[in-house]
């Protein structure tokens, strides 16, 4: 004989299914996230052994800028720190573009990494495999570059047809830089403090 269809037999098989469903994505969850952080983890620390030189150890901090805060990491090597490597995220011509910038205690930018974007295949995009585009952060000091596009009268070879996101990459690094400014004046104050604390 079948089941009545009614109501409160439709409320239940509902219930059943949302409860079994819930079930297998709870598992799902649980069985994958390990893999899926490790894998993130492994992600970084590729990008930060990318921009920063040779280092030992690294420790995770973050400075907040202009209301924003940025995670960064500080690369030490026989006790002495060798460079940062800041997560730096702004929006692109496809959407979020988000690199890990290196950059060496006394503000050169050692290397950059494009973490993720959403750029124009073909174009945008190649901002994460242009050979001269990549190669030209490599030691790219601001102090003796204008950091920024040579179409806006700075010293950044910019992808061909694809200016938009030549200048999101430029203010991620621009970004990172002054984060990077922000933290070296912290450690600063924190060695004098620590300094007159001595004396």
């Amino acid at each position: 004989m079948a089941a009545e269809s009614n109501l409160k037999n439709m409320v239940m098989v509902l219930g059943l299914t949302c409860l079994a469903c819930s079930a297998v994505l709870g598992g799902a969850y649980a069985i994958t996230k390990e893999p899926i952080d490790a894998a993130a983890r492994a992600k970084t620390d590729r990008a930060i052994g990318a921009v920063l030189p040779a280092f030992d150890e690294t420790s995770y901090e973050s400075v907040e800028l202009d209301g924003k805060t940025y995670n960064y990491y500080k690369a030490v090597k026989g006790g002495e720190t060798v460079g940062y490597a800041v997560e730096s995220s702004v929006v692109g011509f496809g959407g979020p573009l988000s690199l890990m910038v290196g950059v060496t205690p006394d503000g050169v930018v050692h290397n950059t990494s494009v973490l993720s974007h959403a750029e124009t295949p073909g174009l945008g995009a190649k901002c994460n495999t242009d050979a001269k585009f990549m190669a030209q952060w490599e030691g790219f000091d601001p102090s003796a570059k204008i950091l920024s596009v040579k179409k806006d009268g700075g010293d950044v070879d910019a992808i061909t047809a694809s200016t938009i996101t030549s200048r999101a990459y430029t203010e991620a690094v621009k970004n990172a830089l002054a984060a990077v400014s922000v933290i070296s004046s912290g450690v600063e104050k924190s060695n004098s403090m620590e300094e007159e604390a001595h004396e």
